[in-house]
């Protein structure tokens, strides 16, 4: 890449510290390039009030703010969870929001002819990978800065300080200089204190959750919702009618009001490295279990297994920035067909982070009382026993071989 060619720079923005920092650089850095910023609302809520005055303020010509909130829900927030991708306990919260944001980060920047697309992603990090894989896919021949690869800043203390030196306004200080990411499916911290392992996180700290509270300092009384799906979908909730983000965030605040969804791994990076964080996920929690719940009684035993398998798989590449791969396709094309008969309604009780099932319902339901009953039944047990001798028989000629062979 020439730094004399690059004059026009579309920045994924969103107004955190490496952000904010990064206009000035780049305009320091890259022959005062004209600066685009472009901002993907996926959820984030009041991050995103008063972003354009602070772009403009700190060096950007304009910002651009997209709202990808459908999107985000329907297109990566669903299949994802229809298909049971769960990566390492962690439910991918930062993960599929980023093939989602530079979507729309390179179709601005093909609309405006940016001469590069730039993020503010460490060397260290996953979403590195996760952005610049989905720009190669929407736009392989655009070049791509990324600052923490170049420039001479070490850490997020020395952020601050360059943020400081050039009167950039920041809503954090040093003593709560979390790394986080926020959207309507999650929360993460990192950083500071959980950089050790061995630290409790302060969860009854006022200000740490912000999704909702510990599981210490929820209701004494449980909460009972029921869940509707149609096709794995999420269609009601309590009974009412509402489209799967309304869900979320709905469920966002019971789960929250519950201790719901907290969760503190150690997690392994795709670079390599170990990294521990704090995720908050009330509303998705609930519903990972309820449609697992569902699919219970609705998917018969050899599908179950082989979607369990695959799930595993389905969660690599979504944490891995494969999203849009032709074998993530094809499973979602999987995911897809199982999801046909998974209908049905799920009641569940909630109680001090806890998820307690409290009932199943489906016409599609394989699960037959009149057969698996302790009661009198139609069903001949006597069969069993011819079962067993075929099923038995390969172990049976072993054991017979092996006991011939040791005279």
């Amino acid at each position: 890449m020439n730094k004399a060619d690059i004059k026009k720079v579309v920045l994924a923005y969103s107004g955190g510290l490496d952000t904010s920092v990064i206009i000035p650089w780049l305009k320091e850095n890259y022959n005062n390039c004209e600066v685009i910023a472009v901002s993907g609302n996926v959820g984030q809520g009041d991050e995103l009030d008063g972003l354009e005055e602070k772009a403009i303020k700190t060096g950007a010509s304009k910002l651009y703010v997209l709202d990808l909130t459908d999107e985000y829900v329907d297109e990566y927030i669903i299949p994802t969870m229809q298909a049971g991708a769960i990566y390492e306990d962690y439910l991918l919260g930062t993960s599929h929001a980023r093939p989602c944001i530079a979507k729309g980060l390179v179709e601005i920047a093909l609309k405006e002819g940016a001469d590069a697309i730039c993020h503010g992603c460490t060397g260290k990090g996953n979403d590195q990978v996760r952005f610049e894989l989905a720009v190669k896919h929407f736009a392989p021949g655009m070049p791509i800065i990324a600052p923490w690869r170049e420039w001479t800043i070490k850490s997020r203390e020395e952020e601050i300080d360059y943020a400081e030196a050039h009167n950039i306004p920041l809503k954090i200080n040093r003593e709560t200089n979390y790394s986080k990411d926020k959207n309507l499916w999650h929360l993460s911290h990192e950083g500071l204190d959980l950089e050790d392992p061995s630290n409790e996180p302060q969860y009854e700290k006022p200000g740490f959750l912000e999704m909702g509270v510990s599981p210490a300092q929820a209701p004494d009384e449980p909460t009972y919702i029921t869940l509707e799906f149609d096709q794995g979908k999420p269609v009601k909730l309590n009974g009412e009618a509402m489209s799967a983000k309304e869900i979320i965030l709905k469920l966002n605040a019971i789960g929250g009001a519950n201790g719901i969804g907290i969760i503190d791994i150690v997690e392994n990076r795709l670079v390599g490295i170990k990294c521990r964080g704090v995720y908050e996920t009330p509303g998705g929690t609930i519903l990972y279990r309820a449609h697992e719940a569902l699919e219970s009684i609705c998917l018969d035993k050899m599908t179950l297994h082989e979607k369990q398998r695959l799930s595993i798989t389905f969660a690599e590449l979504v944490y891995n920035g494969q999203w849009f791969t032709p074998l993530r396709e094809a499973l979602s094309a999987f995911v897809t067909k199982t999801q046909e008969h998974v209908t049905g309604t799920v009641k569940l009780k909630l109680y001090k982070g806890n998820i307690i099932k409290a009932g199943i319902e489906s016409p599609w339901s394989l699960y037959s009382e009149s057969i698996a009953t302790f009661g009198e039944s139609d069903y001949d047990q006597s069969q069993a026993a011819g079962f067993i001798n075929l099923y038995g028989l390969p172990i049976a000629v072993q054991a017979m071989v092996d006991a011939k062979n040791q005279k």
